[in-house]
């Protein structure tokens, strides 16, 4: 299913922002749980920062076009 939204520049750039700030703090619990030896978090930490950096992308070039 595909959503279709319409944004500002400046939306488009707030939502990049809140990303930017989400991606550093699952980075942060995957390298915590590194320190823990809790490979289950760290893989499950690893792959929420990978989707919303790829997301924080998307929507990057989207601002850039």
């Amino acid at each position: 299913m595909a959503i279709k939204l319409t944004l500002t520049e400046d939306e488009a750039e707030m939502l990049v922002d809140a990303l930017e700030v989400d991606l550093e703090g699952y980075l942060e619990s995957a390298k915590e749980a590194r320190g823990n030896n809790n490979r289950a978090d760290v893989q499950t930490f690893t792959e929420a920062a990978e989707r919303i950096a790829a997301l924080k992308t998307k929507i990057q070039a989207l601002i850039e076009d």
